[in-house]
């Protein structure tokens, strides 16, 4: 499913490039799957996104031709198997920090004798009941734990060998949050380097989430999957720079104006 989930929708070469979904409206996603993005992942973690946002996301974006990934609040199985029922193509767990976390989250994601997820062949994953049982028993979707932190970078190596784990996802922003507690660790590029060479060891796909700015490094540094930006982040950035713009016009046009009145009170 790796293959199908995080690699890029056309034929090119490189990462899969995805982006983060926060608002509620169902229409982010189907802008996103249009401009061309290969994947989006829905934020649970940083917002107030209702289930039933995070359904019609999953729905559209499987409309629009693009595979949508749910970031779970926790490792909590409810949440994880609630998504998955729904027809998302995995999840993305934050603050898997050991193994253990790791093997919590995989189990959520799959069904016994692998894991401990409940049965709901009737749901839209399984074709409202109309699927063959076996076909939705092994469609499990992904399961993506985020590398967030020291303790994480140091675990990487038995939390990619746990068994159900599909990929890796580094996050850069929660890994300097740890070097301001403590200024002995290794540096974030360093904490990455690492995270990068054990998942490839082990044949883990690893991925990095990053701004539009670094996104050229992301790239160069060779990572599987990019989520780069987010819907919100995307039309603030555009609205400030067309009020400015327009504010440049209009203060333009107004020094330029024939008899332009001066200040009130200002002596001639």
């Amino acid at each position: 499913m790796i293959a199908t989930a995080l690699q890029p929708r056309d034929a090119r070469s490189g990462p899969a490039i995805g982006i983060w979904v926060k608002l509620a409206t169902a229409e982010s996603t189907e802008i996103i799957a249009a401009a061309g993005f290969d994947f989006c992942v829905v934020d649970m973690e940083h917002t107030l996104l209702s289930t039933e946002s995070v359904y019609q996301h999953i729905v559209v974006g499987s409309a629009s031709g693009i595979q949508v990934l749910v970031r779970v609040p926790e490792v909590a199985g409810a949440v994880i198997q609630r998504v998955l029922d729904a027809g998302a193509a995995g999840v993305v767990v934050p603050h898997v920090d050991t193994a253990a976390d790791a093997e919590s989250a995989s189990s959520a994601c799959r069904f016994a004798p692998a894991g401990h997820r409940g049965s709901g062949g009737t749901s839209r994953r399984g074709g409202w009941g109309a699927r063959p049982r076996d076909h939705y028993l092994e469609d499990i979707g992904l399961c993506v734990p985020q590398i967030e932190s020291s303790r994480a970078v140091g675990n990487v190596e038995s939390i990619v060998t746990t068994p159900g784990v599909s990929a890796v996802m580094l996050g850069p922003a929660d890994l300097g949050l740890d070097r301001r507690r403590d200024g002995n660790l290794p540096s974030v590029q360093q904490q990455a380097g690492r995270v990068r060479t054990v998942a490839r060891q082990n044949g883990i796909p690893v991925g990095v989430a990053c701004t539009a700015k670094s996104l050229p490094d992301a790239v160069s540094q060779g990572y599987d999957f990019i989520v780069c930006g987010n819907d919100s982040t995307l039309l603030s950035n555009s609205a400030r720079e067309t009020i400015s713009a327009l504010r440049v016009l209009l203060a333009v046009r107004d020094e330029s104006r024939p008899g332009k009145p001066g200040k009130v009170g200002r002596n001639p």
